[in-house]
């Protein structure tokens, strides 16, 4: 899985429901937006229902937590007993068009809630890279399937929704930020998937933080992605950092918000030193701007 334009925050006024979500830390205000009531206060992710974005979908008040899923995939549920959301993934393969997720309540009941997927063009990019990372060896190829059997497992893990108090997220390393996300690459002439991440300019070495408390669920050097870790943040929120020179952490390992995971580094398949940060809800690769101030 080789390694998400962002939007503006959500004009959302300080109705009753901004000021709960306010209150248990989902929404995320400024100290004095109780007293001022400002137009604009912002929650992370923001919504951006296209391919590779996130929807917000109310689910209403429930004294549990309600399961919701799309497909067969559990979905981030978060809230408390007035008002829950689904925070959920779109993949970049999404069609646009209706979509829906399923609800199940705590006496087994269900219902589907419809959103619907807006399109979006990515653009494109012609890359020059070492042929045999295009044209794999039969060692490679059988290489890079077992490490995609072996990722496919990791990217299944569901734990526990964390309680975050809002899911902004800090980036993982500083550097100028590339609006590669849903980037659709040509290496030397073959079309491949788009590129499912952000790409962050830095120099070998520079640490790489956990962008939210985490707990470590995968690390390895990998044909694509070079050193890469997983982290786990809860309720199938998860994200990964690749082509790392260093990585500092081993599996189980719990992680507060900013502290060191690896360092920077050109491993894997890469024409230079830089981070690809991915990260995915319910089993989908999404824009990782939408999390970020």
């Amino acid at each position: 899985m080789h390694s998400l334009p962002s939007r503006d925050p959500l004009p959302l006024s300080l109705s009753r429901r901004s000021a709960l979500l306010a209150a248990t830390g989902w929404l995320v205000l400024p100290a004095s937006a109780l007293a001022e009531a400002p137009a604009s206060p912002a929650t992370w992710p923001r919504a951006s229902q296209v391919p590779g974005g996130v929807a917000l979908l109310s689910l209403g008040p429930a004294a549990q937590r309600p399961l919701a899923y799309a497909g067969e995939v559990p979905v981030l549920v978060l809230g408390d007993a007035k008002e829950w959301t689904a925070v959920v993934g779109i993949a970049l393969s999404a069609t646009p068009g209706e979509a829906s997720i399923t609800v199940q309540a705590t006496d087994g009941s269900r219902r589907d809630i419809t959103y619907t997927v807006a399109p979006k063009r990515y653009s494109e990019q012609q890359l020059k890279v070492e042929p045999r990372t295009v044209d794999l060896s039969p060692e490679d190829l059988a290489r890079y399937e077992r490490e995609r059997a072996h990722q496919e497992g990791v990217v299944a893990i569901f734990s526990e929704p964390l309680p975050q108090g809002s899911l902004r997220m800090r980036v993982p390393v500083p550097g100028r930020r590339s609006s590669s996300f849903g980037l659709r690459r040509v290496f030397n002439g073959q079309p491949r998937n788009p590129h499912s991440g952000m790409d962050i300019a830095a120099a070998t070495g520079t640490p790489v933080v956990s962008p939210l408390p985490a707990r470590v669920i995968d690390t390895g050097d990998y044909f694509f992605n070079g050193n890469t870790v997983w982290l786990d943040h809860g309720g199938g929120l998860l994200s990964m950092v690749c082509h790392l020179s260093a990585v500092d952490v081993k599996v189980g390992d719990l992680l507060k918000a900013g502290e060191r995971v690896g360092a920077v580094g050109a491993t894997g398949r890469v024409t230079g030193p830089h981070l690809h940060w991915g990260v995915m809800l319910n089993r989908c690769m999404v824009d990782p701007a939408l999390f970020l101030a």
